[in-house]
């Protein structure tokens, strides 16, 4: 089971997407933790998750993803499962919040302020089903603790 989730080979790719996707998706978690970058923190988020049907336990574990995810991810410890847990965040984002608005990004303004397609999350998805994939790759905890394996 430790092999299944803490594998990963020596190569630069897991290292590359890693650091990309933490980079990506820190702003978004620390919006929702810390009210940074025009956040709401943790009560003001999970209340637009509520209006959004999303049950308190589950948009913790989606503020949880977004937030720790990131720094789990640049460390290289548990890839498989942060890059798990912003899949799922992901998934949810584009289907309960962006797929009225379409694929692309609100690049022209013709949906209102603030109002963009899903554009962003399935790069963000195809990022962290690679990770899941592949693992970490090269500098990550993950590949130190499965050398002694």
């Amino acid at each position: 089971m430790l092999e299944l989730l803490f594998k990963t080979d020596t190569g630069i790719a897991g290292l590359l997407l890693r650091c990309l996707l933490a980079i990506a998706i820190f702003p978004h978690g620390a919006q929702k933790v810390l009210g940074w970058f025009g956040g709401f923190g943790v009560a003001g988020t999970l209340g637009y998750f509520k209006g959004l049907g999303i049950p308190t336990p589950i948009g913790v574990l989606g503020i949880a993803a977004e937030f720790l995810g990131p720094l789990l991810l640049v460390a290289g410890v548990g890839t498989r499962v942060a890059a798990f847990g912003i899949a799922c965040m992901m998934l949810g984002a584009a289907w309960l919040v962006h797929r009225p608005y379409g694929f692309f990004l609100n690049w022209f303004g013709q949906h209102p302020l603030g109002k963009e397609g899903f554009e962003y999350q399935a790069l963000a998805l195809g990022v962290a089903l690679v990770l899941i994939l592949i693992g970490g790759g090269k500098w990550s905890v993950d590949g130190l603790l499965m050398r002694g394996v």
